[in-house]
């Protein structure tokens, strides 16, 4: 208890220049692999060092190029150092995988797109650099009016009594619930075709890998971009 304890006191963290922020808040629904859409979003999104981007979680699986997303990824950090990365349940899935637990279930998941782009002379070959990436992702992201998160949240418990499974993991019934946490939880993880926009909820995940749209929200002026 003590190790998650420590993690969820790092991931309760609000954002500490909120209050001054100048630039926008955005946020990107799941990737899967999508790179081309992912160059083409953010092309039109023209993301700038004011601003705050905050990636939602499943940046791998079933899409053609997992490793060349988080190549992207890793970059657009170092350009963009106020970038935030969350992690959904296909990168918690992925690193189960690594090492050595429920790989059946990762690979009937889409895993097998993702470890055929990591294969070299029939080995599987990963960077250290992705998997610290990975390792490192938070869990939600807290601002004085939004709560991003890659699933939801469980109606009826306060932000610091959620687990972690919860948060990478829960569908239906935080779907279906109308609990209010006080502010907007802008979220990823269940297809939709279009983005979900009212006063509680920001649904982003459009089915990229699904031969829909990837989908960008400027979260506080509603304003979305779709690729």
């Amino acid at each position: 208890m003590g190790s998650y304890n420590r993690r969820m006191s790092n991931f309760l963290r609000t954002d500490p220049k909120g209050p001054e922020r100048t630039g926008r808040l955005l946020a990107v629904g799941d990737i899967h692999g999508c790179l081309r859409q992912l160059r083409q979003l953010m092309e039109q999104v023209q993301p700038t060092v004011s601003d705050q981007v905050v990636f939602l979680g499943d940046y791998i699986d079933r899409g053609l190029d997992s490793r060349g997303v988080l190549d992207y990824l890793l970059d657009f950090a170092s350009r963009f150092p106020r970038t935030v990365f969350l992690k959904g349940n296909h990168e918690e899935m992925f690193l189960e995988f690594v090492a050595g637990r429920n790989q059946l279930l990762y690979v009937l998941n889409g895993g097998q797109a993702t470890l055929e782009n990591y294969q070299e002379a029939d080995k599987l070959r990963i960077p250290k650099s992705h998997l610290d990436f990975l390792r490192n992702l938070r869990i939600f992201y807290e601002t004085e009016r939004f709560i991003f998160v890659h699933a939801g949240l469980r109606p009826g418990l306060p932000l610091a009594a959620q687990s972690e499974k919860d948060m990478v993991w829960i569908r239906e019934e935080f779907l279906h619930s109308d609990y209010d946490w006080g502010k907007t939880i802008v979220f990823g993880h269940t297809p939709r075709l279009n983005v979900l926009l009212s006063s509680q909820r920001i649904g982003i995940d459009t089915g990229a890998v699904y031969g829909r749209a990837l989908s960008c929200c400027e979260v506080e002026l509603r304003r979305c971009w779709s690729v």
